[in-house]
């Protein structure tokens, strides 16, 4: 709060400053309980007949009366972190959920069942997030009719290893005879520290995963079915470093930016052209584009055999946030 040389609290705020991000100190009502003052960060979104509506950053409402304020100024906007971010698995799997959509979706209660033509276990699989609205064993039956009428194998995603995690689910999943089949880990950092690694030169962004960038893409035989998997999400964008001679891409990437995060998938190089720093580069070429678009978060799911990756990732910033499993129905 702004503080006068005489130790007096002052109101430095006014309706011109209508956009910019403030502190705010207001009275409470007195007919209420509790403590006598709250304050309040976020952008000023209107100064009208003597009302402030500040919006903070998980996007509530507040309003203000002009005559409650006793203190207020203009405060920076706040700056890409360097530290690593704070987030709930709920927040991470709905993110991550909408960087990778399936073709074909269904509420059963608040799960959501997935199919994309058996591209990939996580646009094939029911994502658990809530109450299904059934007793479990009745809505894992659902789960196996729907996935048994799409002529696909029944899977549940899961999540273990942080606050609100599914340890229970896994452990009624195995009860009931279900096999866990892969485990790896969504790890999470900060965006800017990404794009401070390396300049991105000589990286070639684009909204479509063109015929190159397929080229080098580990999953031969894409589909339309994969394609619409690959290009869906908020703001898509896939990264290429062209290879020598008009050949296959020497390093490819994608990403998703979504709000706050940037989720960051297919970051593959030419095996002959590895530990040159190409992932790197087109991970920062990448992050940078996400900056722009007001990311300040970053996100990646990888193997928990893959040494390299994992190495890499953790000298960008990166660590574990939760595993997640693909649990498959016998």
């Amino acid at each position: 709060m702004e503080i006068s040389a005489t130790g007096r609290l002052e109101v430095r705020i006014t309706a011109a400053d209508v956009g910019k991000r403030v502190s705010v100190r207001r009275r409470h009502d007195p007919a209420t309980e509790g403590e006598k003052f709250t304050d309040t960060v976020g952008v000023l979104a209107s100064w009208d007949d003597g009302v402030l509506l500040i919006t903070r950053k998980s996007g509530e409402t507040v309003h203000i009366p002009e005559a409650s304020l006793v203190a207020g100024k203009v405060v920076p906007p706040a700056p890409a972190r360097r530290r690593g971010p704070a987030a709930s698995y709920e927040e991470l799997a709905r993110v991550s959920a909408r960087a990778w959509r399936p073709v074909e979706s269904e509420r059963l209660g608040e799960w959501e069942l997935r199919a994309a033509a058996g591209f990939t276990r996580r646009a094939n699989s029911a994502l658990p997030l809530g109450d299904p609205g059934l007793p479990l064993p009745a809505a894992l039956d659902a789960v196996r009719r729907w996935y048994g009428e799409r002529g696909l194998p029944a899977y549940v995603q899961t999540a273990t290893g942080a606050e609100g995690t599914q340890e229970l689910l896994c452990a009624e999943l195995e009860r009931l005879g279900w096999t866990r089949e892969v485990t790896a880990e969504l790890w999470i950092g900060a965006l800017a520290p990404v794009a401070d690694r390396d300049e991105g030169a000589g990286v070639v962004l684009s909204r479509e995963a063109d015929d190159a960038w397929l080229t080098r893409y580990q999953r031969k035989g894409v589909s339309e079915v994969a394609l619409k998997v690959l290009g869906s999400g908020p703001s898509v964008w896939f990264a290429t470093v062209p290879g020598e001679g008009g050949g296959a891409p020497a390093a490819i990437g994608r990403c998703v930016v979504d709000g706050r995060w940037a989720g960051f998938a297919a970051v593959e190089v030419d095996p002959a052209l590895r530990r040159r720093g190409l992932a790197t580069r087109v991970m920062a070429a990448l992050a940078r584009r996400a900056l722009e678009e007001g990311a300040s978060a970053a996100w990646l799911q990888v193997e928990a055999d893959n040494a390299g990756a994992r190495g890499l990732y953790a000298g960008m910033g990166f660590a574990a946030h939760h595993a997640y499993h693909h649990y498959r129905s016998v």
